[in-house]
């Protein structure tokens, strides 16, 4: 997959009806999509092959967490989907990961591997409190990046607020895919740890993951357009 600075959206629906109707307003663009975890179960590899071939890059956003061996077959088991991202959790220690990319090599694909860091839904008080991590959510991240570079994965999961750090402590080839991403008056929901497209941008991103400001807009489209410019204009 070829790395250029993305917004990638998140079809948070729970059917491949609703999903293919929504992709219906894009006409000629072919955005990159995010499917998660909820269009996943509902609707199985069905939704991947569809959204294929219409010609869309996916990120399969299932975050994996589990003992290495079992990890290691899921990956085998994903990669015979064509899809281009999929997420594992960093949590899951250093076995783990290595396992992950060893069934990616395996496979000849060239399918990006991301470890989530710390969820955006987590603020440092419930990870001290929930996780019993008595350093600051920052240090935890990039420790968690640290890892997944040393595992040869792809890049990580995390705020806009880590990027930079992430890239010092790792490569500035090392993807850094930041969701939470709202507009200005957006609500933040049931995130925490949010930020604009403006702020991605100047943070070093390389993706962002964007879900309501785009799908519960009035003009998923023009929306999409805005946002994509304000991302990835020089």
């Amino acid at each position: 997959m070829e790395i250029k600075k993305d917004v990638i959206i998140a079809l948070d629906f729970s059917t491949l009806e609703e999903t293919l109707n929504f992709l219906d307003q894009f006409k000629n663009e072919k955005p990159f999509v995010k499917v998660g975890l909820e269009l996943y179960l509902a609707e199985g590899k069905k939704v991947i092959e569809e959204i294929k071939k219409r010609g869309h890059k996916i990120f399969l956003d299932l975050k994996l967490h589990d003992i290495p061996n079992t990890v290691y077959k899921a990956v085998k088991v994903l990669l015979k989907l064509d899809i281009d991202m999929f997420t594992l959790h960093a949590s899951g220690g250093e076995q783990m990961l290595t396992l992950a990319k060893q069934a990616v090599e395996e496979s000849g694909k060239n399918t990006k591997i991301l470890a989530v860091t710390q969820l955006t839904s987590i603020s440092q008080e419930e990870m001290k409190k929930t996780q019993l991590i008595e350093k600051t959510l920052e240090e935890s991240v990039i420790n968690y990046a640290k890892l997944a570079y040393k595992c040869k994965l792809d890049g990580v999961i995390s705020s806009v607020l880590e990027t930079k750090k992430i890239k010092e402590n790792t490569s500035k080839k090392f993807l850094s895919v930041t969701p939470a991403i709202r507009l200005e008056n957006d609500i933040a929901s049931d995130q925490k740890r949010i930020a604009t497209p403006q702020k991605a941008k100047e943070n070093a991103s390389d993706f962002i993951v964007v879900g309501r400001s785009i799908t519960k807009s009035k003009d998923p489209y023009q929306t999409y357009k805005k946002i994509k410019e304000i991302f990835t204009s020089k």
